[in-house]
């Protein structure tokens, strides 16, 4: 998995008011949490330190360097202005060596479905599945092999294994499938 460094602040003051003034200032309020309450840290990151990191279809684990002192996270939510878009507070996630976290991975396919030749269209329903594993396990992205995948078919979740990975998505949920095009359904009608 793909790393990114990541410098902040730790900052003494909270609460709505210090939030507003920090952000005028070009930083994000954060908190990372992990392990106990008395592991959770506040601080603050510059606006434009974290634009790489939350644009992208891409997971990082993070380098987090709070006052010098080093430690690994993962990004756990975001909260965004409802109407201005600006980033408002991030959550963090410790990342312990011996501890499983949970995250949501991008799923990438691979190959040409035997149903595509046919004229189907493959579609893509779930972009990201939510597993469970050790830091060092994760891959960057889930790659399915589609060639198998007939006409009218599809993968669920609970056909998938990885090694290292626990799928946390339900087991019936639908990850992509080959549909009936149109034009194909047209074809057959006039072939009969």
């Amino acid at each position: 998995m793909k790393t990114y460094d990541l410098k902040g602040e730790i900052r003494a003051d909270f609460g709505k008011k210090a939030a507003r003034s920090y952000r005028s200032e070009g930083l994000i309020p954060c908190v990372v949490y992990g392990g106990n309450n008395e592991n959770n840290v506040h601080f603050v990151v510059k606006n434009s330190d974290v634009r790489n990191l939350i644009y992208t279809p891409e997971v990082y684990l993070i380098n987090l360097v709070l006052d010098g002192k080093p430690s690994m996270a993962i990004l756990k939510e975001i909260q965004f202005h409802p109407v201005k878009d600006d980033i408002l507070h991030i959550d963090f996630l410790h990342v312990f060596p011996n501890v499983p976290v949970e995250i949501e991975l991008p799923v990438r396919l691979e190959g040409l479905a035997a149903g595509v030749k046919s004229g189907g269209k493959l579609s893509l329903d779930m972009r990201k599945l939510k597993v469970r594993a050790l830091a060092e396990k994760l891959p960057q992205e889930l790659v399915i092999n589609v060639e198998n995948l007939e006409l009218g078919k599809s993968i669920q979740v609970g056909e998938l294994s990885f090694e290292g990975l626990e799928l946390l998505n339900a087991k019936n949920a639908v990850v992509c499938r080959v549909q009936l095009t149109r034009a194909a359904r047209g074809a057959a009608a006039k072939g009969q």
